[in-house]
C-alpha cells in the first residue's frame, strides 16, 4: 500500500524481537528505517543508530493520541508499570530520552495495543462480571496445557503477572524487577515445568494458533490477530478481560542516522503516509489501534469502526485483511471500547535495567520446554 501511494519502492524485511533489535543496534548503515516497539528502542538508542525525528515534519504530529505523548487517555489515568512510550518519546537536551515535551522524538507513535491471554470456556467457563484474572495462565486445572510467548520482554511478564494474581510472588516494581525477583520468577516457572503445567511455546502468532487449532492448550499468551484465526476453535477459546489490567505495547518508526537529503525526505514521507488512514485501517482489521484515530475512521466502515474502536456489537460480519470473515454478527469486542481497554493498562512490555540477566534466564526456560507448535 505504501510503495503506492507514495511512488517509490519500499523494500521491507521482517524479523523476530531480538534479531531486529540486534541488527538495528549493530548495523545503523544496513537500513533506513527501524520499525518496532517503544520497549526495544533503549538499546538502540544508547548505540547511536538513530537520529531524532522532527516533529515539525510530521503532518499529523497534532493528531496523535494522548497515549503516546502524555502516557494516557486523559491526565487522571494510570500510566502502567513499564515502558510506556512517553517515557522515552521525547530525546531531551543532553540526548537521552524522557517524558519531557521536546521538538525532536525518538520514534514515530503508530500501531498499539493490550493484549491479555486466550482460555478455553469448556475448561474455564465464562469470566462473569469481575472479570479473568492472570492467575488463570499459570492455573492448576490447565496443567499439561499451557503455552508462553518465547520472547523476554513479553512473555516473562505475562508469567509475572499470573504469579502475582495468584498470590505466589509479590514484585516491589513489576515493570523493572530485581535480580532476585527475576531468580524468584524464573524458579516458580522451573518447579511448574517439572510437574509438567507447560506444554510449549511459540515464537510468531502462527504457532499460537496450532496450539489452539489442534487442541493443544487450554490458556496461554495471545495477540489480538489471532483470535479471527480459529478455525473450529472460535468461540471456545476467547480472548480474556484480566481484571488485573493488561500488558500493553505501542509501535513505532524510527529513522537511521545516516539518512540525508533525498533520502531523508522519502524517509519522512513513510512515517507521514503511517498517519494518513489506511493503513491504520489494515491494522484495526488485525484487533490493533493507531495513534492517530481521526485518520483510521475515514477508512473503515461505521460497523467496522463501531466494533474495532467503540466497542459495540457487531452489526454484519466483519472481514480481515485477507477477505475472511474474524467478527460474526452480534460479537462484541471483548473489554469493550478503546478508550475502556487502554485506561485498563497494568503493565507495558518493558526492557528492565537486569533486561540481560532475564533475557537470559528467560532463553534457558524456554528452551528447556522443548519443541514450540510448529
Amino acid at each position: 500500500m505504501a510503495v503506492a501511494d507514495l511512488g517509490f519502492d519500499i523494500e521491507h524485511e521482517s524479523l523476530d524481537f531480538l534479531t531486529c533489535q540486534h541488527r538495528a543496534a549493530v548495523d545503523p548503515q544496513g537500513y533506513d528505517i527501524y520499525e518496532q516497539c517503544f520497549h526495544n528502542l533503549d538499546i538502540v538508542w544508547y548505540w547511536g543508530a538513530l537520529q531524532p525525528i522532527q516533529t515539525d515534519r510530521i503532518t499529523q504530529w497534532d493528531d496523535i493520541g494522548d497515549l503516546a505523548k502524555a502516557g494516557g487517555i486523559s491526565k487522571y489515568t494510570w500510566h502502567g508499570h513499564g515502558d510506556a512510550p512517553m517515557r522515552k518519546l521525547y530525546v531531551q537536551p543532553d540526548g537521552t530520552l524522557g517524558p519531557h515535551p521536546m521538538s525532536t522524538i525518538s520514534m514515530l507513535p503508530t500501531a498499539h495495543n493490550v493484549d491479555s491471554f486466550g482460555f478455553d470456556r469448556r475448561l474455564f467457563g465464562d469470566e462473569g462480571p469481575e472479570g479473568s484474572s492472570w492467575a488463570w495462565l499459570l492455573d492448576r486445572r490447565a496443567r499439561g496445557r499451557i503455552a508462553l510467548v518465547d520472547e523476554p520482554a513479553i512473555g516473562i511478564f505475562d508469567a509475572a503477572l499470573a504469579a502475582e494474581a495468584n498470590g505466589d510472588l509479590t514484585f516491589q516494581d513489576i515493570g523493572n524487577m530485581t535480580v532476585d525477583e527475576i531468580d524468584s520468577l524464573m524458579a516458580l516457572l522451573e518447579t511448574l515445568r517439572q510437574q509438567g503445567f507447560f506444554v510449549g511455546s511459540w515464537l510468531s502468532p502462527d504457532e499460537a494458533e496450532a496450539f489452539i487449532q489442534a487442541d493443544r492448550v487450554s490458556v496461554q499468551s495471545m495477540w489480538s490477530p489471532s483470535y479471527g484465526n480459529l478455525g473450529e476453535m472460535t468461540g471456545i477459546f476467547r480472548e480474556s478481560v484480566p481484571r488485573e489490567g493488561y500488558r500493553a505495547w505501542h509501535g513505532g518508526a524510527s529513522l537511521a542516522r545516516h539518512l540525508t537529503g533525498a533520502k531523508l525526505d522519502m524517509a519522512y514521507e513513510y512515517l507521514n503516509w503511517w498517519l494518513t488512514g489506511p493503513a491504520g485501517a489494515l491494522m484495526a482489521r488485525q484487533g490493533h489501534y493507531m495513534t492517530n484515530s481521526k485518520g483510521v475512521r475515514e477508512y473503515l466502515s461505521p460497523e467496522e469502526w463501531g466494533y474495532w474502536y467503540d466497542g459495540d456489537p457487531a452489526r454484519c460480519d466483519l472481514k480481515g485483511p485477507d477477505g475472511r470473515i474474524v467478527v460474526r454478527t452480534g460479537q462484541r469486542r471483548p473489554g469493550g471500547a478503546y478508550r475502556e481497554r487502554v485506561s485498563r493498562i497494568a503493565l507495558w512490555n518493558t526492557v528492565m535495567d537486569e533486561y540481560n540477566y532475564a533475557a537470559r534466564a528467560w532463553k534457558r526456560f524456554i528452551r528447556s520446554l522443548g519443541s514450540p507448535a510448529s
